[in-house]
């Protein structure tokens, strides 16, 4: 049974001025997702800043969210790492603290071979008991996992459940699918083929444009499990603008961008992220307001 079904927010972390979390600001927007229908929160992920988090950052910020969610939804952590040991005291410390599921990116940077990639993932499986999404991203990793090791894991260890595909490549999905006969629990990790990737059996969306319309994205993957595909196919194709504008720079740049628009005070990014370009902000601003999110 999947984790979550539906479309889970990749949802940022606030910063001060400072850039220190806000938890307050935090807690907040927790509760803004689920009052908007979130099926899940995905906790210090890409768009969550995990990277540029310090270990104590990065569990207390887990630990901040499971205990603010309380069981209304599932709470997926986030604890990828270039290096597999620290991967794998992320994901220890994420389940102590209670998280539902673990989200775990292919290690960057080191650019692993296949068999590399499986050992890695196949050791951090095996040091905890909660059911792991894998998260492939090779435009931000260097490093594309094929869906042949992805089928292989999936078949080879009981908690590695699903993955996160954020490669762009729909060929590559479809190609999961076929190999794991459609068990693998399917994640859009791009939210502009959401509704491809629900086509070929995925479960639903990880989803950046959730941080600002997570009503919106919720109804797009709930028509299409509801047999509503063109309902859920118009909310397809009305989005494109806004995910467009929303990665115009690099993630999470114009989501805080687009929090801070909406009032919802998320702050800046952390160095090595800067602000919002302001012409990038006013062509963001433009489709927001065009799709009533302002």
């Amino acid at each position: 049974m999947a984790i979550f079904k539906g479309a889970g927010v990749a949802i940022v972390t606030p910063m001060n001025e400072d850039r220190s979390i806000n938890f307050e600001k935090l807690g907040e927007l927790i509760e803004d997702q689920i009052a908007g229908k979130t099926d899940s929160i995905i906790i210090c992920g890409t768009t969550g800043e995990s990277s540029t988090m310090s270990h104590e950052e990065h569990i207390e910020t887990i630990r901040y969210c499971v205990e603010k969610v309380a069981g209304r939804v599932p709470v997926i952590a986030g604890t990828g790492s270039n290096s597999t040991s620290e991967a794998i005291y992320l994901s220890k410390e994420a389940e102590r603290v209670g998280s539902d599921g673990l989200l775990v990116v292919t290690p960057y940077y080191n650019k692993a071979t296949q068999n590399g990639l499986y050992e890695h993932f196949r050791v951090i499986a095996e040091a905890v008991s909660i059911p792991i999404i894998l998260y492939n991203v090779p435009g931000r990793t260097g490093c594309n996992m094929l869906p042949a090791t992805t089928a292989r894991l999936f078949n080879d260890i009981d908690n590695i459940v699903g993955m996160k595909e954020a490669s762009g490549n729909v060929g590559q999905a479809a190609e999961l699918m076929h190999l794991t006969e459609g068990k693998i629990d399917l994640y859009s990790g791009n939210d502009d083929i959401v509704v491809p990737l629900l086509s070929l059996g995925g479960s639903g969306v990880i989803s950046v444009v959730s941080n600002i319309a997570p009503t919106f994205m919720h109804d797009m993957v709930a028509s299409y499990l509801a047999g509503d595909v063109a309902k859920a196919t118009k909310l397809q194709l009305d989005c494109i603008p806004l995910c467009g504008a929303l990665f115009c720079e690099v993630n999470p740049i114009p989501v805080k961008a687009g929090l801070n628009l909406q009032g919802f005070q998320a702050g800046p990014p952390r160095l090595p992220l800067t602000e919002m370009e302001p012409q990038n902000q006013e062509r963001l601003k433009a489709v927001m307001a065009d799709m009533g999110l302002l």
